[in-house]
């Protein structure tokens, strides 16, 4: 099954599955599939196509994929042009709602940086 350019896996339940979508989290993969009175734990393959293009119908009428990614992209050029304290978090590649920065974020910061003059050399004596 294939939604928005994105393949559903197969061996996965569906409301796990549709997750792979940008933008469909589980709660909204199990109010879709609530709405439309699909079981959550139906394998994708064993759908009919009548509720294949329901689902494929229901989850392209939310913001999904690159049209979010889009308005994501673009909110945060925004903080960055008015200058905001979060823009400026974010040019500085730093969190930007309230962690410490001492010790975590290093997913932003990347690997740590040791100080010093690097390598030790040892001499036998």
């Amino acid at each position: 099954m294939r939604i928005a350019g994105i393949n559903i896996p197969d061996g996965k339940h569906l409301a796990f599955g549709l997750t792979s979508v940008y933008g469909i989290g589980r709660p909204r993969a199990e109010a879709i599939l609530a709405e439309l009175k699909i079981d959550a734990f139906i394998k994708p393959t064993d759908l009919t196509t009548d509720q294949e293009n329901a689902i494929r119908e229901k989850v392209e009428s939310f913001r999904i994929e690159g049209e979010l990614k889009r308005d994501v992209s673009g909110n945060i050029k925004r903080l960055k042009d008015i200058q905001s304290y979060r823009g400026s978090r974010h040019v500085k590649r730093l969190p930007a709602r309230g962690q410490r920065t001492k010790t975590n974020s290093r997913t932003l910061k990347g690997a740590k940086k040791t100080m010093g003059s690097g390598r030790r050399k040892l001499e036998k004596t």
